[in-house]
């Protein structure tokens, strides 16, 4: 009887509709937050990988599926999604001009490691790319959209930790730091990680060797951001506040793939044992350029589904025990904040995640155009309305409503305007 491949797994029809639940939940908090799907090919040219991920990681050197072609040419199954977006994103020209390109993923990945629970060797994952903005706003809101996928999936027991790796001058300073605090631990690191201290030392803390592991849990850690960086990452945490997003600040999350810069995050889920870590991600603003693209900045994440679903079979984990197949999803959002001034950023800020939280489909600038350029975005994207924040309005507790496709507006209470939608049906 022939068997399937050790480190892979066939999803049963019994398990398939917890994958769909998983997948159509997170179809439609993305689509809250304006991202749309892209499928890309499994199979690329290994040296899209091996450009992006650093040809001195595990992943590059053990654990990629490597083959040649008929054509001759070196071939990878993709081992992670981001630098196939990214590659699709050039050749397909899909970055928006003056504004920020949305997009989420599901499909296997693969990497020849060893088969462990919530991870196998052809293994699925659920992720987003938000590319074309280094602005804050965009790192707080896409940790928040992790955080409300888990929620909507009823999941609990989970930890949010953050840090920043700053520019590529910084993580040179970040390394050479790391690499004092590990020197006089080196006779004890495993073969492996003596390497890692010379090539990269942050991948000692992807050690999945237990000793190693108890090493890098007792280093010292500090950061070493220039000033750019580290205001970056102070508005960050503040965009984390504004959204009441409890995290913890852990210079160890440094995350191993070398196109990793700034704002780099984990969430861990207490019943996942070891292996806990659910979701990872951060800012890879070097990326599109080193790929043949034009200095763009970029971040996301991805979750494991296997762990996903793990987590979700656990009753301790879930918050409640209710599923839903999903509903139909909108192709826009339905509505744009557009905002009069600076100042009422963080305003306009706080009023989307309102929105999203009532899981009404909206989306606001984050580059501090015009407000005519706003509105144009806005009309551009297909929002039905537009919510707009004027200085003089909000002293009064007040904004404007226009309905985009009537072409009228109104001025009305800013408390009301969740439920002014609610009541108008403008819900995914």
């Amino acid at each position: 009887m022939i068997k399937a491949l050790r480190g892979t797994k066939d999803i049963l029809p019994d398990e398939i509709t917890l994958w769909d639940y998983i997948e159509n939940t997170g179809r439609d908090i993305f689509n809250i937050y304006g991202y749309n799907e892209i499928r890309t090919p499994v199979i690329e040219e290994a040296s899209l990988f091996i450009r992006s991920i650093g040809d001195a990681t595990d992943i590059v050197q053990k654990e990629m599926y490597v083959f040649s072609d008929r054509g001759g040419r070196n071939i990878a199954l993709r081992p992670e999604a981001t630098a196939s977006i990214v590659r699709a994103c050039i050749e397909n020209s899909l970055f928006h001009a003056g504004g920020v390109t949305k997009l989420f993923y599901t499909g296997p990945m693969f990497r020849a490691e060893r088969p462990q629970q919530g991870r196998q060797r052809q293994f699925y994952q659920i992720g987003v790319e938000a590319i074309g903005s280094d602005s804050p706003f965009i790192d707080a809101e896409v940790i928040a959209m992790a955080i409300k996928f888990l929620e909507k999936l009823g999941i609990k027991k989970f930890h949010i930790k953050v840090n920043s790796l700053g520019c590529q001058k910084d993580k040179a300073s970040v390394m050479e730091k790391h690499k004092e605090s590990f020197r006089p631990h080196l006779e004890k690191l495993c073969a492996d990680c003596k390497g890692r201290f010379e090539k990269n030392v942050l991948r000692i803390f992807d050690c999945k060797k237990d000793s190693c592991k108890v090493i890098a849990e007792n280093v010292k850690t500090e950061s070493a951001l220039c000033g750019d960086c580290a205001e970056h990452f102070k508005q960050v945490k503040h965009g984390l506040d504004l959204l009441g997003v409890k995290y913890i600040e852990d210079h160890r999350i440094v995350r191993g793939l070398d196109y990793y810069t700034k704002t780099v995050f984990e969430i861990t889920q207490e019943d996942l044992g070891a292996k806990d870590a659910i979701c990872a991600g951060g800012r890879y603003n070097n990326l599109v350029k080193e790929l043949g693209g034009k200095d763009t900045p970029a971040i996301g994440f991805a979750f494991g589904i296997e762990r996903l679903a793990l987590a979700l079979a656990k009753p301790s984990s879930l918050a409640c025990p209710e599923r839903s197949r999903g509903k139909p999803r909108a192709s826009s959002p339905n509505v744009f904040i557009a905002v009069a001034g600076e100042r009422l950023y963080n305003e306009a800020f706080r009023l989307l995640n309102d929105l999203r939280k009532a899981e009404i489909s909206s989306e606001m600038d984050y580059e501090s155009k015009s407000l005519k350029a706003q509105m144009r975005r806005a009309e551009k994207i297909g929002a039905k309305f537009a919510v707009i924040m004027g200085e003089e309005e909000f002293k009064k507790g007040k904004v404007i409503l226009r309905d985009m496709e009537k072409h009228s507006q109104e001025e009305m209470d800013l408390k009301d305007i969740v439920m002014k939608f609610k009541k108008v049906g403008i819900v995914l």
